[in-house]
């Protein structure tokens, strides 16, 4: 079987697993909880974290499976790397998992009715935990960028859903969205979290999308080595250690602004809050403005995008300052442009590894077609040589009647 086989296989087989694994766990749990854990919003969570952790062990298991190369001289740095990026990526399917299970839980619930939702809460469980564990393994199997900002947008959603859904403030959408998270509701810390959670996954995304852009950058040489492009190659950006210094810095920038508003609330810590608020469209702006300057290396058609974003958070906020529009929506708009230009620059860069990817195994098609040109130019040039042998020496080999050769005196 090929690789995408067997991560199907495989997939199957996590997914019976965790679906066991995640049944008898919350059939457990409602036997064994007291009535305080028997809540609904309680009771949810708990089915929410059976569904995270057999997310995040088929993970773990499928992405330690992958096989990866060393570009490292120590092998302490590689392994270091190696376990970053393990517990890096748990992280975010664990919140994913979390708040898309939970959420859907409720939606569910309401859907179904509350005594009948808790008949069938250990089957619901069961194929939410099966489902998670079959997709996270197949994804571990075949992880790249692409696949890892399809993950934020349901992350984001979710969350906010599930605070607007819960909250106790009908009315919190009248003046901007830190309104919803200005509590100590349960809502408002659904709401916060997803925000501190959301920062802490676009910077874990960031972290793989920039050492992309690194791989690609670099080269081997002769003797193995691992260096920067110099300008005898045909791709060549001048000043790349700064550009990508300087765009890291941004992109970690921003998830520290999604960071910082769901930590300060605006009651307690107006100033810090607002800090965070304003500088976020501030560092975003940065970015797309310096963007063909930062990573040239992308299509000319996502800068272009990127400035039409732009345009239309500034006509949206100059509608505001009017008083036609509301600041919620505005933050919405531009919460919703910059996840979306989030994910397509991720998906620009998962496209430029795949090219990457594509040129080694071409090269490396290139290569064993010469060598096997090679051998046999060798062959031809032995049985050349061979018979050229035979023709000069007659003498040596012949046929008597039955075809049998014999050896001359």
């Amino acid at each position: 079987m090929g690789r995408h086989q067997r991560a199907e296989a495989s997939g199957l087989i996590s997914f019976v697993i965790c679906a066991i694994i995640g049944g008898f766990g919350m059939y457990w749990y409602m036997q064994a909880a007291s009535a305080f854990w028997q809540i609904s919003q309680r009771r949810f969570m708990a089915c929410a974290g059976i569904v995270a952790a057999c997310g995040v062990a088929s993970f773990i298991a499928g992405y330690l499976r992958r096989r990866s190369y060393n570009t490292f001289r120590d092998i302490w740095m590689f392994h270091l790397r190696r376990i970053f990026e393990v517990l890096a990526l748990s992280v975010v399917y664990a919140f994913t998992l979390f708040l898309t299970s939970y959420m859907l839980f409720n939606v569910m619930n309401g859907a179904m009715g509350k005594n009948v939702f808790s008949t069938y809460i250990p089957a619901i469980c069961a194929a939410f935990a099966g489902v998670s564990g079959y997709l996270t393994f197949v994804q571990a199997e075949l992880m790249d960028a692409k696949t890892l900002a399809s993950l934020l947008p349901f992350f984001i959603i979710s969350g906010v859903c599930t605070a607007s859904f819960t909250t106790n403030d009908p009315y919190w959408f009248n003046n901007n969205f830190s309104q919803l998270g200005d509590r100590t509701t349960f809502a408002a810390r659904m709401f916060n979290s997803t925000l501190i959670l959301g920062g802490t996954c676009i910077i874990i995304i960031s972290y793989f999308a920039v050492s992309e852009l690194i791989a690609t950058y670099r080269v081997k040489g002769p003797h193995g080595t691992v260096h920067m492009r110099n300008p005898h190659f045909s791709y060549h950006v001048p000043k790349f250690r700064a550009r990508i210094i300087t765009l890291s810095i941004l992109l970690v920038l921003c998830g520290v602004c999604f960071i910082g508003i769901g930590c300060f609330r605006y009651t307690p810590h107006p100033i810090l809050h607002n800090v965070f608020a304003r500088g976020m469209p501030c560092v975003m702006f940065v970015i797309l403005i310096g963007l063909p300057w930062l990573a040239p290396q992308l299509s000319r058609s996502f800068f272009v995008i990127s400035d039409l974003a732009l345009v239309v958070c500034a006509v949206e906020g100059v509608m505001w300052l009017k008083g036609h529009n509301t600041l919620t929506n505005v933050e919405a708009l531009a919460a919703m442009l910059f996840l979306g230009w989030f994910i397509v620059f991720s998906r620009q860069i998962a496209s430029i590894e795949a090219d990457r990817i594509q040129q080694q195994l071409l090269r490396r098609q290139t290569v064993s077609l010469d060598e096997l040109d090679a051998d046999e130019a060798l062959d031809d040039a032995a049985e050349t040589e061979f018979q050229t042998v035979l023709d000069e020496n007659p003498s040596i080999v012949s046929n008597d009647s039955k075809g049998v050769p014999t050896q001359r005196s």
